[in-house]
C-alpha cells in the first residue's frame, strides 16, 4: 500500500499517511500562522504525485502558488531547504503541480454552475435563511415546475415562477397546498438579498461536470483543483452550501468503490466551522451522514479549522487521520480546544499532549494517522515536510497562462441560455394577454376556432433540429474553405437534436428531482 510523507517524529521515524486509508477522512487544525496551509498545501503536492486529484478551497488567495514550482529566490526558500535537510529528504528539488482554478463568478478561474432544479428546494431553503413554512412554499413551486416540466436552470427561472404563484397563489394552493401571497413575497426578497451578492451567477449552464474533477494529467499526476474562495467568503453561508452541495454531487455521481488502494478524489474543506455555524441538529447528523457514507466512493474529506472543537463530536468522530498544529490557551474555550485535542489521540506515554499542543512552533504538528489494520497510530510531535511548489500566490500574467492550457478550457466559460421556465412563462403570459384582447375583439367562439399560438413540445424540437441541421452544413463549408475535413451530416445532426431536445425537455425536470431527492434525503 502507498503512502505520502508528513514529516519527521520525535522518535525518529518518518510520520506517513497511507493513500489506502486516506478515505478515512482527517483534520488539520490550529491556530490562525501555525502552518496550517503548508501543511495542506504539501498534502495535496504528495496526493497529486500518485495519482490522486484534489480539490481544495483557496480562502486567503495564497494556494495558487501550488501550480508553480518554488524557487531559491523566493521568500523563506532558505528555511524550506534547510527543513528538507533536516527530514533528511535527499530527493528535495522545487516542482510545480498541474492544476486547473475554479470561481463561482468566474473572474480568477473557470466558472463552476449548477442549475436551480440541481440544487433543490432543501438546500435553496437553507441558502437563503427561509422558515418552515417559506421552505413548504418553495417546495410546492418546485413541485408545480417538474408537473409542469418547467425546466428551473438559473435565477430568473425562479424569479418568474415565484412571479408566476403569486399571481396563481389560490391556483396552486387548491392543487398542492396552502401557498401564501406573503410566503412568496419572503422568498422574493431573500432572493433579491441573494442576487445582490453575486451568487446569481452560481445558476445556470453549462453544469459542473463532476468528472471534470477526477482529471490526471499525461505524467499520471491529479490535477489540483483550486477554487478561488477569497471573494466568496464574504457569502460564508454560499460558501458552505456550495461545498456541501459538491459533496452530494460527488456522493451522488460516483461509484461504491469500497476501500481502493488510493482515493478518487481528496477534498478539503477550509473553514469547515462554517459549516457547522447556525446549523441545527438535523443538518448535523445529515452532514455526518454525507461524511460517513462518501467514503465507500473513494472519496476523501479533510476538514481544516482553528479550533477542532468546531467539528461536531458526530462527525470529528469520522476523522481518521489528524494533523494538530498549535493552539494557545488564551480564554477558557481555548483550554477546553486543548483538552478535547489532545482526547482525541492515541495515548504517547512519553509525550504530554495537552502542553505539547501549546508549545508547537511554526511548522510542527501532533500527527497520528490511520495504520494498515485500521488502527490509529501513536500521536507523535513532527516537523512538517516542506512543499515543492510556490509560498505565496501566483500573479494574474501566470494564472492567465495557466488557464490557456487548461483541460477543460472553454468548456465553462461561456453560459448557456436555453429556454426554460422563464421564456415559457413569458410566452404563456404573451399569450394570454394577446387571446384576451382578441376575444375581446372577435368573441370567444372565433377565437377557440383558431390554433394555439405557442408551439408545442414536437414543433419546439424540430426548430431546433433544423437550426442544428443548418450549423452543421455551415460548419461543412467552413471546413472546406479551411482545408480541414468533416465528420458532420447536416440531416444526422439534426435529427439528432430532435431527439435529444425531447429527451431534454421531457427528461430535465425528472432528472433535477432525482438529485434533489437524492440530496433531500441526505440532508432530511
Amino acid at each position: 500500500m502507498g503512502s505520502i510523507f508528513l514529516g519527521l517524529g520525535g522518535n525518529g521515524e518518518n510520520q506517513s499517511l497511507d493513500l489506502g486509508r486516506a478515505n478515512r477522512h482527517g483534520l488539520i487544525a490550529g491556530a490562525t500562522g501555525t502552518g496550517k496551509t503548508v501543511t495542506l498545501q504539501g498534502m495535496a503536492e504528495s496526493f497529486s504525485a500518485n495519482g490522486v486529484p484534489v480539490f481544495v478551497a483557496d480562502v486567503k488567495g495564497d494556494l495558487s502558488g501550488v501550480s508553480m514550482a518554488g524557487s531559491p529566490q523566493f521568500k523563506h526558500a532558505d528555511k524550506l531547504e534547510s527543513r528538507a535537510k533536516e527530514l533528511g529528504m535527499d530527493d528535495y528539488a522545487y516542482s510545480d503541480n498541474p492544476a486547473i482554478f475554479w470561481d463561482l463568478f468566474g473572474e480568477q478561474g473557470h466558472p463552476i454552475r449548477t442549475t436551480i432544479s440541481e440544487m433543490g428546494p432543501l438546500l435553496l431553503a437553507r441558502l437563503l435563511d427561509l422558515n418552515d413554512t417559506q421552505e413548504g412554499v418553495l417546495q410546492i413551486i418546485f413541485k408545480y415546475a417538474d408537473d409542469n416540466r418547467l425546466l428551473l436552470l438559473d435565477f430568473d427561472d425562479l424569479q418568474s415562477i415565484l412571479l408566476y404563484a403569486s399571481q396563481n397563489a389560490q391556483e396552486l394552493s387548491s392543487l398542492y397546498g396552502n401557498v401564501s401571497k406573503q410566503s412568496v413575497g419572503a422568498i422574493q426578497r431573500q432572493l433579491l438579498s441573494f442576487e445582490a451578492q453575486g451568487a446569481n451567477q452560481f445558476f445556470g449552464e453549462p453544469a459542473l461536470e463532476i468528472d471534470d474533477f477526477l482529471k490526471v494529467d499525461e505524467q499520471g499526476r491529479g490535477y489540483i483543483n483550486v477554487l478561488a474562495a477569497d471573494q466568496l467568503m464574504r457569502s460564508p453561508k454560499l460558501y458552505a452550501t456550495f461545498l456541501l452541495w459538491l459533496l452530494a454531487e460527488l456522493f451522488e455521481t460516483l461509484p461504491e468503490v469500497g476501500d481502493p488502494e488510493k482515493p478518487k478524489l481528496v477534498f478539503f474543506f477550509d473553514e469547515a466551522h462554517l459549516l457547522f455555524d447556525d446549523a441545527p441538529k438535523a443538518l448535523e447528523d445529515k452532514i455526518e451522514q454525507v461524511v460517513r457514507l462518501i467514503r465507500s466512493k473513494g472519496v476523501g474529506v479533510f476538514f481544516v479549522t482553528q479550533n477542532p472543537i468546531d467539528i461536531p463530536e458526530d462527525v470529528a468522530g469520522q476523522l481518521g487521520n489528524r494533523v494538530q498544529h498549535a493552539l494557545r490557551a488564551f480564554t477558557p474555550r481555548d483550554k477546553k480546544a486543548i483538552k478535547a485535542a489532545a482526547g482525541t489521540f492515541r495515548i504517547n506515554e512519553e509525550l504530554d499532549v495537552e502542553q505539547a499542543i501549546t508549545e508547537l512552533k511554526v511548522g510542527e504538528a501532533l500527527v497520528s494517522t490511520l495504520m494498515d489494520d485500521g488502527a490509529p497510530s501513536v500521536v507523535q510531535r513532527t516537523l512538517i515536510k516542506p512543499p515543492r511548489s510556490r509560498l505565496g500566490p501566483i500573479t494574474q500574467k501566470e494564472r492567465a497562462i495557466i488557464a490557456s492550457i487548461s483541460p477543460v478550457e472553454g468548456k465553462y466559460d461561456t453560459p448557456v441560455d436555453r429556454e426554460s421556465a422563464a421564456e415559457v412563462l413569458a410566452a404563456k403570459a404573451a399569450d394570454a394577454a394577446e387571446t384576451a384582447r382578441e376575444v375581446a375583439m372577435d368573441g370567444e367562439a372565433e377565437v377557440g376556432k383558431r390554433s394555439r399560438k405557442s408551439k408545442n413540445l414536437w414543433e419546439k424540437a424540430f426548430d431546433r433540429g433544423a437550426k442544428v441541421a443548418a450549423g452543421s452544413a455551415a460548419g461543412m463549408a467552413a471546413s472546406a474553405v479551411l482545408g480541414k475535413k468533416s465528420r458532420a451530416n447536416p440531416m444526422k445532426s439534426g435529427v439528432t437534436s430532435v431527439a435529444g431536445s425531447i429527451a431534454t425537455d421531457l427528461a430535465g425536470p425528472m432528472a433535477g428531482r432525482f438529485v434533489r431527492n437524492l440530496i433531500g434525503g441526505l440532508m432530511r
